[in-house]
């Protein structure tokens, strides 16, 4: 049939180390150090860059929002001075929010 031999459990060991080998050449035992990587903890610039959105999307939420009204009712530029500190308001509250501890429920 076959002119090879009987594979035995010392050809077994062989065969892993020559794989082991192989993948770690080839780079395909990489993603177990990137999945440690993933454990750290998030980017601190993507934070920094997450926290700084959240701040800069409120308050154009809340200047667009006083901008309308002041144009709706002619009433200058007071409801966009009122909207701005709401804005910050919730611009802050939502930082806060995102730097504390996961979830309060």
């Amino acid at each position: 049939m076959s002119d090879e031999p009987a594979q035995g459990p010392d050809d077994r060991s062989d065969f892993d180390q020559r794989l082991a080998a192989a993948r770690s050449r080839a780079g395909l035992d990489k993603p177990a150090n990137g999945a440690a990587q993933q454990d750290k903890g998030p980017n601190p610039f993507s934070v920094a860059t997450r926290l700084g959105a959240e701040m800069v999307a409120s308050l154009v939420v809340a200047v667009a929002i006083g901008y309308g009204l002041d144009r709706l009712f002619h009433s200058a530029p007071w409801f966009m001075i009122g909207f701005v500190p709401i804005g910050a308001a919730a611009g802050l509250r939502n930082v806060f929010r995102a730097m504390g501890p996961g979830d309060k429920d």
